[in-house]
């Protein structure tokens, strides 16, 4: 070896950038190194493998290498896979194979099945796995392994079990493949007799149950299997955190979040981002912003995913004007999840010109949006009313970017004709639709027919949904919605007995409210326990209140039952969110937000009631609905009546 090539692989071990990277390439070229197998195959490596967003060059240097060994179609090969074009490393597998005077080895087998896991393609894995039987590298540890994960990835979880019968010594590698694909495949059972005959379990067998049983939603046998762990690390914590969280189990996943800061461990990027996610879910902004203190004063706040979860929360939380705060902070750090989460934030809150502001100034930023993106922007439209405008990004994707529209875009379209009431143009843009229209689609246009009272085309789209999804009981609702709107009392009537005989069951509503750190929730009808009795009191209170100085009458034009005018009014005044509302002003201090979280849409009853009581009580009520957020302030809400 000459002096000057132990100079290059030094530069090569702290280059960090593409030109840094051309620079040493030139100096290999003018040194006449270029040739030589072992600084090529470096070269190739940390310009593949080691740096970011420069695979391009690395495939040009692999062209003008005369002669490239395996070692260097791996590594190309495994660049590729790695990148978002799995497909290419396929391309390349067969160009090695026709071209190259070299074989492939086992590293080329492992490297190309992660390929075909990566498309999840089992046709293309069982090709492979095809071509390593006939190298006799099938039974190899590290393709046998391999072969197992593409196959538990694409769902195929007996051929990954015939795969690891047939390996003579598997090690916990191979072991915990097999249960990794049991549990991806939904076979926990299968998965827990693995796990017991393991002869030697490490750190991640625990971890991949863990994985598997939360995902299942067996979280009680999670967490016995948490508290049996010989040991945990962070992956444990944050398994269960982000579990509990994506289950609707808040303040558990809270709860193992101040149990991982008792003993005394840091929390990762993964929990913080999964008790972030946890606090956006459940609306838990007080929790939210002693989680912000703790990452200022542990110095984690220059990770981004960090700082774009933290974005999400405030923002589904409420509070938006912190959303942006965030937002601002992290001028030089944004990427593609920083603008879009911007975008989604003010679009819910119905700040939709300032969510278009922030499109364009992302594309100013050099950040070419991406089909995310553009849905968030298509939201903003359609619950501003912005309908040229929306229509104007929908086909500024295809015509300016590129971006085939998906369903998610199809029915932010519905949904922007719909909600402006403009129902005939959005039956028309679904029957031309390209692609095949889901159940969800015309659900969408449904709820525009009930909201707008449009009964004929109601009829002509349930009829569609009847085939697409017959037993679904929001569309039975919507259909009598649409029917009750238009004062067609008997219709509407008529379908919920059609609901009853069918047993067909209304998805119930709850609503959720922090009070001191702790999540309460609210479902109408249920059983009352001391917290639901002192809600229902100080609701007879506010109603009373609301009836004597603001002239509050209920809205019971939608309570589509056949009883008398004064059950109807029993009816509304105790959905669930009237009830959270009641609660807040019971127990939190006077001056306080009253923020609440509703998985359904929000009536107008109760709509007129909190803008009613922001007034007459002089506080400031924040409501999440399944679809946007409602400010009520001294008698006005943020949405202008449109949502």
């Amino acid at each position: 070896m000459s002096k000057t090539e132990p100079l290059c692989l030094s530069l090569l071990n702290i280059c960090k950038s593409l030109t840094t990277f051309k620079q040493i390439h030139a100096n290999v070229l003018k040194l006449g190194l270029e040739s030589d197998p072992f600084i090529a195959g470096k070269l190739l490596h940390h310009c593949a493998i080691s740096l970011s967003d420069s695979l391009h060059y690395a495939c040009r240097l692999f062209r003008y290498t005369p002669n490239p060994d395996v070692f260097m179609n791996n590594t190309l090969i495994r660049g590729l896979y790695e990148s978002d074009r799995p497909q290419d490393s396929l391309l390349k597998f067969i160009e090695m194979r026709r071209n190259s005077l070299s074989h492939p080895d086992s590293f080329s087998f492992a490297f190309i099945v992660k390929a075909a896991a990566n498309l999840r393609s089992v046709r293309v894995g069982i090709q492979l796995h095809c071509q390593a039987l006939v190298h006799g590298l099938d039974t190899h540890l590290f393709v046998g392994t391999t072969l197992i994960s593409m196959y538990g990835e694409c769902g195929f979880v007996g051929f990954a079990r015939k795969v690891f019968d047939e390996m003579p010594e598997p090690n916990a590698i191979a072991w915990n493949a097999m249960v990794t694909a049991c549990c991806r495949g939904g076979d926990m059972k299968g998965g827990r007799e693995l796990f017991d005959l393991m002869p030697v379990r490490n750190l991640m067998s625990w971890n991949v149950m863990l994985a598997g049983y939360t995902k299942a939603g067996e979280l009680e046998l999670a967490r016995e299997m948490f508290l049996e762990m010989p040991m945990k690390d962070d992956v444990s914590w944050s398994t269960m955190i982000v579990g509990f969280a994506h289950n609707g189990y808040f303040e558990e996943a809270f709860s193992f979040f101040r149990e991982l800061q008792r003993k005394g461990m840091r929390p990762n990027e993964t929990s913080l981002t999964g008790v972030l996610s946890a606090c956006a879910q459940a609306g838990a902004l007080e929790f939210g912003k002693i989680l912000h203190g703790f990452i200022e004063k542990s110095g984690l706040a220059w990770i981004v995913s960090v700082n774009n979860a933290l974005l999400d929360t405030y923002s589904k939380c409420g509070n938006v004007h912190m959303a942006q705060l965030v937002f601002e902070r992290i001028m030089n750090e944004r990427n593609i999840v920083s603008w879009t989460s911007m975008m989604a934030a003010l679009a819910m809150h119905g700040h939709g010109e300032e969510a278009i502001g922030i499109f364009h100034k992302m594309e100013e930023s050099g950040i070419r949006p991406d089909e995310i993106a553009f849905i968030s922007l298509l939201y903003a439209c359609s619950h501003a009313g912005l309908v040229e405008q929306g229509c104007e990004y929908f086909y500024k994707m295809k015509g300016m970017y590129d971006i085939e529209p998906s369903i998610e875009h199809y029915g932010c379209m519905v949904d922007l004709y719909g909600r402006a009431g403009q129902l005939q143009k959005a039956y028309e843009f679904v029957c031309q639709m390209p692609i095949p229209c889901t159940a969800i689609i015309w659900r969408t246009l449904l709820g525009a027919c009930s909201m707008h009272g449009d009964v004929k085309l109601a009829e002509q789209v349930k009829e569609r949904l009847s085939e697409l999804d017959p037993n679904n009981s929001s569309d039975h609702v919507l259909l009598s919605n649409a029917y009750a709107v238009a004062g067609k009392w008997k219709d509407a009537a008529s379908v919920r007995r059609s609901m009853t005989e069918q047993r067909i069951t209304k998805t119930p509503g709850w609503s959720m409210i922090e009070v001191d750190k702790i999540m309460y929730t609210f479902l109408a009808g249920t059983k009352q326990c001391k917290i639901t009795e002192e809600a229902y009191k100080k609701l007879k209170e506010i109603i009373r209140r609301l009836r004597v100085e603001g002239g509050y009458v209920p809205e019971i034009g939608r309570v589509l039952h056949d009883i008398e005018e004064e059950e109807k009014e029993g009816s509304v005044s105790v959905h669930s969110e009237k009830l959270a509302v009641a609660f807040g002003i019971a127990r939190l201090c006077k001056g306080r937000t009253i923020r609440i979280v509703k998985n359904l849409r929000i009536c107008r009853d109760c709509h007129a009631v909190m803008k009613l009581i922001s007034q007459i009580y002089k506080v400031e009520i924040v409501v999440r609905d399944r679809s946007r957020f409602h400010s009520f302030k001294d008698g006005y809400c943020s949405c202008r009546d449109y949502w």
